[in-house]
């Protein structure tokens, strides 16, 4: 029978092989990843990691994708947060007034140039062929 350590826990399996930084995050991930977690349907504590990133409910049965470890990671209870509080409609208009500004719109001036460049452009291509033959 084997005997988990009080230090080590579920690592303990791995020896003596592979150093302390490398098993106390895989025990760190590890204690993550068995944690009961609730359902986001349900609200009962009963998700059970399927697979990567694929969670499920045992109690009402629904199936929804995660993190890789955890039902919601970091970015996705922010996303959510703002959805539920409604605070990104008013972001939005800001973000899209931005962009509209910043865009690139080429002046006359800047189409004349681009016009010249390509023509002396095509001028030593002409006089380099030329000196070839």
């Amino acid at each position: 029978m084997k005997v988990a350590t009080k230090k080590l826990k579920s690592v303990a399996r791995f020896g003596a092989r592979y150093g302390t930084g490398v098993k106390s995050r895989v025990l760190e991930i590890e204690q993550k990843q068995k944690k009961k977690y609730n359902c986001p349907q349900c609200g009962f504590a009963k998700v059970k990691r399927q697979a990567r990133g694929i969670f499920q409910c045992r109690k009402c049965g629904a199936k929804f994708t995660g993190g890789a470890y955890i039902p919601e990671t970091l970015t996705g209870g922010i996303i959510r947060k703002m959805v539920t509080q409604k605070s990104f409609v008013h972001s939005i208009a800001e973000l899209l007034e931005a962009t509209e500004k910043t865009k690139h719109k080429p002046s006359v001036e800047a189409e004349e140039e681009h016009a010249e460049k390509h023509e002396k452009h095509k001028k030593h291509k002409h006089e380099a062929e030329a000196v070839e033959e």
